[in-house]
């Protein structure tokens, strides 16, 4: 294909453009690097990277959506449904349908149930890529996101489909938080509980599964100040933080009473509690219940090696692979000085001087860079079905809530840009430059069966990608609106517009555009 061929020529000879070589501390710039993507809604008010405009998202952020995308997510079960009931009602379902005699009712039932978890698991995905596209609080949305990666759970695990949204909004209420209440939040959480085994951890029957992961991943880092005898200190504090489903108590003896804990579906039960005194990063923590988790909390928060972790891994996240030593430096001061105030270690990384000379050195990985395409070529038209989005990001490879291993998405750009990667983004291009017709119309009815006994994915893998020739034709969007001319065109390198020169057709135009490498990076 034609359009193919001068997608990959732009790659080759665009591996620098010219939104690299902005202007320092030039706002369209930075609308790429810290909201989703410039779009015709964000070109009114303050340019995102200024004073005002920084304030505003960390301070009071505004989530307003717009009418018509605030009523599809209010008319969502998991927006109507508190979460506990959600998974009750669906643990109900899944016994009932285990004890059904006969086989014919009993595979219903089961295709029943997974089916609905399923849907709970798309409704989470669908609002959660809604807000991504429309939300004014650019800034948080891309930390949810990112918060999400780094305690990163797998939906298709056990009753996690049910869980997922709420578990999403848990991490979307701290996203400029401190960072030791986001650790405690999601350790409290069901959908962490369950993926990493901990209602497993027993005095007596050990699992060490979420131990491990807080300190590799969630926190220290890989080799860094810890030990594994801190690991299984840590999964002995951690007996008896679980999950309950039951609405009744487990029977206690007065002096454990006191100690017993519960909240929505989270539990901390101390008859599963080892007691005895434990020694983790060199402290001494008596046995004494749910106290020694909100110690082990504040010397795992307060860790130098969690600071300078986490701040790597948001500046990966912002900056791209290897980012400067200097802006690590200023982020893990602004840690230690804040006691782990995330907005703080962010105002810390956006004022940096590197910071600001940086847009352009960023490839987007998949969900960046689908949701920063259907934003600048649709920004102003209300999505009704976001299945295609969802259909897109799991042919990439990056599916919401699909990653399999607790350590989340890469966040290195090798991981993206290989020649298959690049095939596909190309061809999805080529579906959003031509009109991507299925997001403007509502979503089909679920499908009629899911074979019993199988954990079908949050969007079935194999979504396929209609030809754009057999999708009726409304007004082909243009690219070239107000929001391209003012803050994406005067960026852009001359070999992109060599290429767009070339270009017969709106369509071909559009395809081109969104597969050169100065849309490829933020």
């Amino acid at each position: 294909m034609r359009t193919c061929s001068v997608c990959l020529l732009l790659l080759l000879t665009g591996t620098t453009p010219a939104i690299a070589a902005s202007r320092d501390g030039d706002n369209a710039a930075l609308a790429n690097r810290l909201t989703w993507g410039v779009s015709s809604q964000s070109l009114g008010g303050p340019q995102p990277g200024s004073a005002a405009w920084l304030d505003a998202q960390l301070k009071h952020p505004d989530d307003t959506l717009p009418p018509a995308i605030a009523a599809q997510i209010a008319a969502m079960r998991i927006s109507r449904t508190p979460v506990a009931q959600l998974v009750v009602d669906a643990d109900a379902a899944n016994r009932y349908a285990g004890k059904l005699p006969d086989v014919a009712r009993r595979d219903a039932a089961r295709t029943a149930y997974q089916r609905d978890m399923t849907a709970l698991a798309n409704e989470a995905a669908a609002r959660s890529l809604l807000r991504d596209n429309y939300a004014p609080d650019q800034l948080r949305e891309q930390m949810t996101w990112f918060w999400m990666n780094h305690f990163s759970v797998q939906a298709q695990k056990r009753d996690i489909r049910a869980m997922v949204g709420d578990y999403e909004e848990t991490v979307r209420d701290h996203a400029f938080g401190k960072f030791r209440d986001l650790l405690e939040a999601t350790l409290k959480h069901p959908a962490m509980l369950r993926y990493l085994d901990n209602d497993q951890n027993a005095a007596g029957h050990i699992n060490e599964n979420y131990a491990r992961e807080i300190m590799e991943l969630h926190s220290m880092g890989v080799g860094t100040d810890y030990t594994q005898k801190d690991v299984q200190e840590l999964a002995r504090i951690l007996t008896g933080v679980g999950v309950d489903l039951s609405p009744t108590a487990p029977k206690l003896n007065p002096q454990r009473q006191a100690l017993y804990l519960r909240a929505g579906l989270f539990e901390f039960n101390p008859n599963r509690h080892d007691f005895g005194d434990k020694q983790f990063l060199g402290q001494t923590i008596k046995g004494s219940g749910f106290g020694e988790v909100e110690t082990a909390l504040d010397l795992i928060a307060r860790a130098p090696a969690t600071a300078h972790h986490v701040s790597l891994q948001l500046a990966t996240y912002f900056l791209g692979d290897r980012p400067p030593p200097a802006v690590i430096d200023r982020m893990t001061a602004a840690w230690r000085k804040t006691d782990g105030d995330i907005a703080a270690v962010l105002r810390a990384m956006i004022r940096a001087p590197e910071f600001r000379r940086s847009p352009g050195t960023r490839f987007k990985d998949p969900v960046q860079y689908t949701v920063s395409a259907v934003r600048l070529m649709y920004g102003d038209r209300t999505i009704l079905n976001p299945q295609p989005i969802l259909g897109w990001l799991n042919r990439m490879g990056e599916g919401l809530y699909a990653r399999e291993t607790p350590d989340g998405f890469p966040l290195e750009s090798a991981a993206w840009t290989s020649p298959g990667q690049m095939s596909v983004r190309f061809e999805i291009a080529r579906q959003i430059g031509s009109g991507a017709n299925a997001l403007f119309k509502p979503p089909p009815p679920p499908a009629a069966t899911v074979a019993p006994g199988t954990m079908p994915a949050v969007v079935p893998a194999a979504l396929p990608l209609p030809p754009v020739a057999v999708l009726p034709a409304p007004p082909l969007p243009h690219l070239q609106t107000a929001a391209y001319y003012t803050a994406i065109a005067p960026r852009v390198a001359w070999p992109t517009k060599a290429a767009l020169a070339q270009a017969t057709a709106p369509q071909q135009w559009n395809a081109l555009f969104l597969s050169s490498p100065d849309f490829m990076r933020r």
